[in-house]
């Protein structure tokens, strides 16, 4: 039986944990076996580059944090050893960072994960990391609502200048007839 000061500690950790989930906007559940040093070293700086807290946590704890969240069906996912990628900012992040060292590292394997409250298997962790970032949507839109504009400013500039021409001959003409 572990002592009440151990007990006391675990209690905090999932207390801490449940509100992290609690406020995330997303966070992935990840398989981190195989991983060299090297490689790990490589993950965390681009978790922390991308704004990501990303730590290696007990399953129980996990487990306990999950279920006080509702995150009931994440207990199936909570076996072997798991690292929980957690972004309070940018819903996409951890899925984007996760899926792109996965690809580069095989032995690296997500799990699953939550989106705005929607949890989502291996499979919709993908689909999401696929997705353009957000800036890259915005550009986009910005891209498709100035092509337009661009195109009438042409053509009044265009309607515009015919304009000037058609008043300057009647002008040159007006001053020979006179």
């Amino acid at each position: 039986m572990p002592s009440e000061k151990t007990l006391n500690t675990k209690k905090a950790k999932v207390e801490e944990l449940s509100e992290k989930l609690k406020q995330a906007k997303s966070f992935v559940l990840a398989d981190f076996r195989g991983l060299t040093v090297e490689q790990d070293t490589q993950l965390r700086k681009a978790m922390r580059e991308a704004g990501i807290e990303y730590t290696v946590t007990k399953n129980s704890i996990a487990r306990f944090a999950a279920n006080e969240n509702g995150y009931n069906v994440l207990d199936d996912y909570l076996k072997g050893p798991t690292a929980i990628a957690i972004s309070m900012q940018d819903p996409v992040a951890p899925s984007k960072v996760l899926a792109k060292y996965a690809k580069d590292f095989q032995k690296l394997e997500i799990k699953a994960g939550v989106v705005e409250g929607k949890i989502i298997d291996m499979e919709g962790v993908k689909e999401i990391a696929s997705l353009p970032s957000r800036e890259e949507l915005v550009a986009k839109t910005m891209g498709a609502l100035v092509g337009p504009l661009y195109g009438i400013v042409s053509v009044l500039n265009a309607n515009i200048g015919g304009l000037a021409v058609a008043l300057n001959a009647i002008a040159e003409k007006k001053q020979a007839e006179a």
